[in-house]
């Protein structure tokens, strides 16, 4: 009988969910794949398999958080019922690490109640990561499970670079820089020398989604991110404000009477390009608007991405090579032209044909930088630390 793995990547409106076969060694691509999406709107399974596509409506009744559960009870049920051979593990995507976990580690009730510390670093995305952690563990009590975090693979920065300017104290309790889309970013790190001979040398990867930030590395170690504390600084993004004035949150607090919820909301749903263009947070339906607004926002967005590519190369002495990532990193040449054409000054120039066509190099001719585009895989990265923690 074949076994599998499964991986569970539970967001605040979607999940998503990758089953890999073991046999003699990990398999390099899922069985069966997909996500629900619109939780708490209009919920839908779509997923595929080598047999077709599945699109199934949820019909989703109540209040987020039950839509949520009742989203991941059908589920794992719907994946029982389609998958062949033996499930034998469970991988999770958990954002916040905090300062106790800096690798992978089999889950049990102790290390939940651990994690559930974390949930008011990551309000949006903690407490879904664990809900899945629990709604496996009630299902199928047998399956062994892994964490895997986010913020792991920043734990190489240096202590300067996880500093804030802040009293001491405050410091030692862990309020410092954590960085996320570590799973993202150690993937690349990984495949990173079969793409390009400067691997090792000092590369930024710019992990661009929904969620969007960028890792200076140096011998494919994370030395800067560009993310902090939270998952909102750094990049702008698609309803995030990323790095922002901290006088901007007290005036609002003190002129427009904002408290912690209302910020909170400001800060991770209306802002970023829907906020900036009024008009969508999808990338793509902005640069197919002939709106102001729409043009606005994207050159905003990567404004903050040039000087934020800016900084992390100060941070590394230079860039031998460039990674662009995610949905938009993967899919958009206008956002990588329009960066790529401002950093000149880093010894960068672009093969506009080559990006046009989504090349995987699409460095010039005449280029000091590699610049690459690289598809991310955090599902496989989380399948791969489950079989290797648990020596499956």
């Amino acid at each position: 009988m074949s076994r599998g793995i499964l991986t569970i990547n539970a967001g605040s409106s979607s999940i998503k969910f990758a089953l890999y076969k073991l046999n003699g060694g990990l398999a390099d691509k899922p069985t069966l794949s997909g996500q629900i999406d619109g939780i708490g709107a209009s919920a839908k399974l779509i997923a595929k398999d080598p047999e077709g596509k599945y699109e199934i409506d949820l019909n989703l009744s109540g209040e987020q958080e039950a839509q949520h559960q009742a989203a991941l009870d059908f589920l794992l049920n719907w994946i029982r019922e389609h998958q062949t051979g033996e499930l034998v593990a469970v991988g999770h995507r958990v954002v916040h690490g905090g300062e106790l976990f800096s690798a992978p580690i089999a889950v049990d009730r102790k290390i939940v109640e651990s994690l559930e510390q974390f949930i008011t670093l990551a309000p949006l995305h903690q407490p879904h990561n664990l809900n899945g952690i629990k709604a496996i563990a009630k299902l199928l009590p047998s399956v062994h499970q892994v964490a895997c975090f986010d913020t792991a693979f920043h734990r190489s920065n240096p202590p300067v670079a996880q500093a804030f300017a802040i009293p001491r104290a405050l410091s030692a309790e862990g309020v410092k820089r954590y960085g996320f889309h570590g799973l993202s970013y150690e993937f690349i790190a990984r495949v990173l020398p079969e793409h390009t001979s400067k691997a090792n040398g000092r590369v930024i990867v710019a992990h661009l989604g929904n969620g969007s930030s960028a890792c200076a590395m140096i011998e494919r170690k994370s030395i800067a991110s560009t993310m902090g504390f939270t998952a909102i600084d750094g990049l702008m993004m698609g309803t995030r404000t990323g790095a922002i004035d901290p006088g901007v949150l007290l005036y609002l607090m003190d002129n427009k009477g904002m408290g912690s919820a209302d910020l909170t909301r400001l800060l991770y749903k209306e802002s970023g390009l829907l906020g900036v263009s009024g008009i969508s947070q999808d990338m793509r339906t902005l640069l197919a608007s002939d709106q102001p607004e729409a043009e606005e926002a994207i050159d905003l967005y990567c404004y903050r991405l040039i000087r934020e590519i800016g900084s992390l190369a100060a941070a590394i002495g230079g860039l031998d090579a460039l990674v662009f990532t995610g949905g938009i990193g993967e899919h958009s040449a206008e956002v990588r032209r329009r960066v790529c054409s401002r950093l000149g000054w880093l010894g960068a120039t672009l093969d506009e044909s080559a990006n046009n066509a989504d090349q995987l190099h699409i460095s010039g001719a005449d280029s000091q930088v590699d610049l690459l585009v690289i598809p991310t895989n955090e599902e496989w990265m989380i399948a791969h630390h489950a079989q290797t923690l648990l020596d499956l």
